[in-house]
């Protein structure tokens, strides 16, 4: 009888440590192992979590994914959506459709938080990495210039390991924060949601809509989308100490919040669940060799299906900062813009989420059809909802605060449209055609690429923002300068 390879035992030392294998810390380990930065991932569980609360990945995530290689896996295993619709019960309200979005994918992919960690472990261990499961991060010390961190695996051993650097990642009731002495600040109080993943019985309005739906009534919040295999993910704001919900209680709450044409009947509910939201930022993503990233780092109202998404990018933002530091082409000052750059973004979407969620919430039946009044009026007004698709399909994220003049600003996102992305290289755009038919070629950690349709040249940084514009068009001159084109 053959046995299972045994997964590799802890190291006593490693460049960066990641605590915590959701989907943060998950792109990160397989962002940094295509990087060839040596770091180690631990997880407190034995394995995926099932029943997790994200159900969505939008398509700045979905960009990123490609440049590491599950994109195409995860469309594969997801159902597109067209967007994003708010509706009074039966009447719909405003759409918002990806449609017409400045992407290779327009449109908001339906497919649970544990298909994504699924594939993201997958394409972890193609390229050479692991996940240490059941090892807890216990707490660590300084330990110039990094820490050592004290690590608790299966059957309680306590191990220390060296790291140059810490990443939590380990969401909201984070260790590394907590030990970090990083506050973790916030307004709004906890919010219980209860999440169900159903089959619903066969009808005319359980037919799966394209569209995640918010549903807004008098008796609260419900979040409808479909997802691949005949499921739908519902969430719904409930009252403190109400159980996970049961084929009664996802019936009761379509009844009363969704759609009102045809009683709603579930014929399974494959797994369910409640837990509980806030709204908080930390006050710094970094603290010397410690570093913050997704729930760790903020969390906020499910609406608008963006959280599991910033972590992603949070990772994605991260990792090739990490790797210019630790192969020494830049100066440690570089993981400070990594604060600058992320928590402005994570404060823009806790306060857009807040605020959807408090509109949304509205108790008063006079309040509620005023709110809905004012909706069906902005979605007939010219670029709203091309403007709110956008913002939530995350493409309008950009690190600068330079006024839009119609010229190439450094810190905002590049269409892989316009320059296709190549894995985690920095890319170089050069207007022209291909030489020798040659699309694109590698220098060093340089792709070149030449665009016809370019009106100057381009360096693109992995994560797909743009460096720099005009910069020479000759690759070594580039690379000789690469470190005058990164962020301040």
């Amino acid at each position: 009888m053959s046995q299972a390879p045994a997964l590799p035992s802890l190291p006593c030392r490693t460049d960066v440590l990641i605590s915590g294998a959701g989907p943060t810390g998950l792109a990160l380990a397989a962002s940094l192992r295509r990087l060839g930065v040596d770091h180690v991932l631990i997880d407190r569980n034995a394995g995926i979590q099932p029943g997790s609360k994200a159900a969505a990945v939008q398509p700045r995530t979905l960009e990123y994914l490609d440049r590491i290689g599950i994109g195409a896996a995860l469309v594969e295993r997801g159902k597109k959506g067209r967007g994003f619709c708010l509706r009074d019960r039966d009447r719909i309200l405003l759409r918002a459709c990806y449609d017409r979005l400045d992407t290779p994918h327009p449109y908001m992919l339906l497919a649970s938080q544990q298909t994504t960690e699924e594939l993201l472990v997958r394409r972890l261990v193609e390229v050479g990495g692991t996940v240490h499961r059941e090892h807890r991060l216990m707490g660590f010390s300084p330990d110039f210039p990094g820490v050592t961190a004290t690590v608790a695996g299966p059957g309680g051993m306590v191990r220390a390991l060296s790291a140059r650097y810490l990443v939590g990642c380990d969401g909201i009731h984070s260790t590394v924060r907590t030990a970090a002495g990083i506050a973790f600040p916030g307004e709004s109080p906890e919010q219980l949601f209860a999440l169900a993943d159903v089959r619903l019985a066969p009808g005319r309005q359980s037919a799966a809509s394209e569209d995640a739906a918010f549903y807004l009534s008098e008796a609260g919040l419900l979040l409808m989308s479909p997802l691949s295999d005949g499921l739908h993910r519902l969430v719904a704001p409930v009252p403190p100490g109400t159980a996970a919900p049961d084929a009664g209680d996802v019936e009761r709450l379509l009844a009363t919040r969704g759609p009102a044409g045809e009683r709603q009947r579930v014929r399974e509910v494959v797994a369910a669940s409640t837990y509980r939201a806030q709204e908080r930022v930390a006050e710094r993503f970094r603290a010397g060799p410690v570093l913050l990233a997704g729930d760790a780092a903020h969390t906020h109202s499910p609406a608008g299906a963006q959280g599991m998404n910033t972590g992603m990018q949070d990772a994605g933002n991260l990792a090739w900062k990490l790797h210019a530091v630790l192969s020494g082409a830049a100066p440690g000052a570089l993981l400070d813009t990594y604060h600058r750059e992320r928590q402005p973004v994570a404060a823009q979407l806790v306060a857009f989420t807040g605020q959807f969620a408090r509109i949304a919430a509205l108790a008063d039946p006079a309040a509620g059809r005023r709110r809905n009044a004012l909706l069906a009026a902005a979605a007939a007004t010219p670029g709203i909802t091309d403007w709110l698709a956008s913002t939530l399909a995350q493409l309008d994220i950009a690190y600068t605060s330079e006024p839009d003049l119609g010229v190439p600003r450094p810190g905002t996102r590049v269409s892989p449209l316009v320059v296709r992305p190549n894995g985690l290289h920095w890319t170089l755009a050069v207007p022209g055609t291909p030489r020798h038919g040659t699309v694109a070629s590698g220098l060093g950690s340089l792709a070149v690429q030449y665009v016809p349709s370019l009106p100057t040249t381009l360096l693109v940084r992995p994560d797909g923002y743009l460096a720099a514009a005009g910069v020479p068009s000759d690759p070594a001159a580039v690379i000789e300068r690469l470190g005058q084109y990164l962020p301040q």
